[in-house]
């Protein structure tokens, strides 16, 4: 099985990173910057998205998982925050960049006839919208609804697209007061894509299993 990570460097993508190493699959992780044992990937930059498709040539993926990211309003207030670049490199990493990372690693999926994870959030749902963290929300909400379109047009490749809340997790991103360990979430979501498949193709789905509102 072979597996590729989209910012794997820390947090999240680190936890998953390691289980499914210790689950003996052959996990490609990737990192913005360049670091011994992983890809370099700027996931917001297409001449960077080609190099790494040329590098990996015909390798079957069997599972991507796109999780990079970014959330660079966390704490802004709407009177005096959320400067206009905010929002478009937030877009660019959390949108354009999950776009780019599929379009051009598919024929590398399409040769494993494999899965495609996006990581969101809860706060991209529409039914649970308390305020705040426009960017990030925002950003997250349209990442949701691109991994719905993916699922329609992909399906037809047998490809199944995920769509999944981590939790709230202790990482950087999530803070020590967060509610699980980057473990527990990478183990809950190992799990999910694990029994994702075409039937379930769509979906938005919690870390431990629940189907998210939308």
């Amino acid at each position: 099985m072979h597996v590729l990570i989209t910012g794997a460097t820390r947090g999240i993508g680190a936890a998953l990173a390691a289980h499914y190493q210790s689950s003996g699959a052959t996990v490609t992780c990737t990192a913005r910057a360049t670091a011994p044992g992983f890809e370099p990937l700027d996931v917001t930059d297409p001449a960077s998205q080609a190099a790494l498709a040329a590098r990996l040539k015909d390798q079957p993926i069997d599972l991507l998982i796109c999780n990079a990211g970014v959330y660079l309003d966390k704490g802004h207030q709407i009177d005096t925050g959320y400067d206009a670049a905010l929002w478009a490199s937030s877009f660019a990493t959390n949108v354009t960049g999950v776009f780019l990372t599929v379009e051009y690693l598919l024929p590398n999926i399409r040769a494993a006839k494999g899965k495609i994870a996006i990581i969101s959030s809860q706060m991209a749902s529409q039914e649970r919208a308390p305020g705040g963290s426009y960017i990030y929300r925002a950003s997250k909400a349209a990442a949701l609804n691109l991994g719905r379109n993916l699922a329609v047009d992909l399906k037809a490749d047998t490809i199944a697209v995920g769509i999944y809340h981590p939790g709230w997790v202790q990482t950087d991103m999530g803070g020590s007061a967060a509610e699980i360990t980057a473990t527990d979430s990478a183990t809950g979501l190992a799990k999910r894509f694990a029994a994702l498949s075409l039937a379930a193709t769509g979906c938005f789905e919690t870390w431990d299993g629940r189907n998210h509102p939308m």
